[in-house]
């Protein structure tokens, strides 16, 4: 029997416009290989809530492939690639040029990427197995990292008060309750296979098993964004040859799409590079005059509250805007220069308002 057609709450979504019922009764049936995945399971968020811009979720490599008729328009759209553009990767630090101002009001730089072993399941559609079955890989893996990568495995389950609350005090831990993790099937067997690893200067994490099998995360006090890039980029190294020792398995990386994650936002680098920054000039400017200045500089602005905003007096949280369609390096260079602009116009913008 045929799956019905659905009702797409967020009308105005990408998976409004590009889940026709033509497309429905093609691949509305289909069941993907690795986890038995299907268009439903990847579209439910756009269903259930109103809200969604894009509203769709992989859940294993397979769903980029088979629902490709659903999934390639939204990913073009979205990061605004031509359907025969090739994805670059390019980690060379070397090739950066300069850095942040060290006069600019950076109180943090963070950097993070998102990886996923080949073989595995995406967190929507990963079988309980196959989510264990990375842990433990990981597990194996992090005892590898050697000198100022080394550090501590700490599974969320059965994990001490004490512990919890020091990672909590450190933003560290991530936390179930999101409804679009809910819904899209990325918070089952809640918080069984998932865990947090940190090095002993609390500058390199990795989250194993949240929206993604691993987000690898580079960060520090103050604007040291290449020493920070410089870190991560060995961290994924080291993490990539250690799970390649356990298991004979690479990183999921598609030669259109870059490294393959869980929410097709994130396809390509899948990084995201931000300073939270003082911008007291552009505080009293405003949020929106903020956010077309940095459209321009392919940057995005937010507040210093998560990912939903909230200012917190004239602190923004400053990332680049892309993630597909521009190598690594490109991306931080933007980052980087983006950043010395914007300071810069916020020294004048201080002068115009007498602060």
């Amino acid at each position: 029997r045929m799956s019905t057609f659905p009702e797409i709450k967020s009308a105005h979504s990408l998976v409004a416009k590009h889940v026709t019922k033509e497309k429905w009764d093609k691949l509305g049936d289909h069941k993907t290989a690795t986890s038995g995945f299907t268009l439903g399971q990847a579209i439910a968020c756009a269903v259930q809530f109103d809200n969604q811009h894009c509203g769709i979720y992989a859940g294993d490599w397979d769903s980029y492939k088979d629902f490709a008729d659903v999934f390639d328009p939204i990913i073009q759209e979205y990061h605004g690639i031509s359907a025969d553009a090739k994805h670059t990767s390019d980690m060379d630090v070397s090739k950066l040029k300069g850095n942040v101002n060290p006069a600019a009001p950076v109180v943090s730089t963070r950097i993070r990427v998102g990886r996923s072993i080949d073989g595995f399941g995406l967190s929507p559609g990963i079988t309980k197995e196959q989510r264990l079955a990375v842990e433990n890989l990981f597990k194996n893996a992090s005892k590898k990292l050697e000198g100022t990568l080394a550090g501590t495995y700490y599974p969320l389950t059965g994990m001490e008060e004490a512990v919890r609350k020091q990672l909590v005090d450190d933003h560290f831990l991530f936390m179930s309750g999101d409804p679009n993790l809910q819904v899209s099937g990325m918070e089952r067997d809640w918080p069984e296979g998932r865990g947090i690893f940190h090095n002993q200067e609390k500058t390199f994490l990795v989250w194993v098993n949240e929206e993604d099998q691993f987000r690898i995360i580079s960060m520090e006090k103050g604007g040291d964004v290449k020493g920070v890039f410089s870190r991560l980029v060995d961290g994924i190294n080291a993490v990539a040859k250690s799970v390649k020792e356990e298991s004979g398995k690479d990183f999921m990386l598609d030669e259109k799409y870059g490294y393959v994650h869980s929410c097709p936002t994130n396809l390509g680098t899948g990084m995201r590079a931000s300073v939270h920054i003082d911008l007291p000039g552009y505080a009293k400017e405003g949020i929106d005059k903020l956010k077309a200045r940095c459209e321009e500089l392919s940057l995005q602005p937010r507040g210093t509250r998560g990912e939903s905003g909230g200012m917190t007096g004239c602190r923004f949280d400053i990332s680049n805007k892309h993630r597909l369609g521009y190598s690594e390096i490109q991306l931080v260079q933007t980052m980087i220069d983006g950043v010395n602009t914007l300071y810069e116009e916020d020294l004048e913008l201080q002068k115009k308002h007498g602060i």
